[in-house]
């Protein structure tokens, strides 16, 4: 299993999108599995459920810092490798999807009792998520 299956699989299980995109590829820089889990669980339905940055957007963010981030205030100056690499997923995703907000993706205020509601009616977490996990595990094999 690659790490775009292993992604999906994670979210099949019940992960959110960010857990599931940071844990097989924070692996490749070191970050346990159960830190991974960890650290992206507040990022997941947009961070914190706000319907804000999808959490599969978020959680490539972290694996573009794990790769290109730089790791002492020594290094001097802004990361400027991280911060081009995250504008490249960004379009990359946008182009593919539309949108990098959670609420824009699916089409409902998941921030709301009444639109995270609906969504769940209509299956959209189970029909767009997965392939925004897709994307994003699939920007991430050619940035990383």
């Amino acid at each position: 299993m690659n790490d775009i299956e292993r992604a999906l699989s994670y979210f099949k299980e019940g992960y959110n999108c960010s857990q599931s995109i940071l844990v097989p590829y924070g692996k490749r820089f070191g970050i346990s599995r159960e830190n991974a889990i960890k650290i992206a669980s507040s990022f997941g339905g947009g961070i914190g459920g706000m319907g804000d940055i999808c959490g599969a957007v978020s959680g490539a963010f972290m694996a573009i810092g794990l790769k290109y981030g730089k790791s002492s205030i020594d290094e001097g100056g802004i990361n400027e490798q991280s911060y081009e690499k995250v504008r490249e997923f960004v379009e990359k995703f946008k182009g593919i999807n539309g949108a990098i907000k959670c609420n824009d993706l699916l089409g409902y205020d998941i921030s709301t009792s009444e639109g995270r509601q609906l969504a769940k009616e209509k299956n959209i977490f189970k029909t767009v998520c997965p392939k925004a996990v897709q994307t994003s595990a699939e920007i991430l094999e050619e940035l990383l």
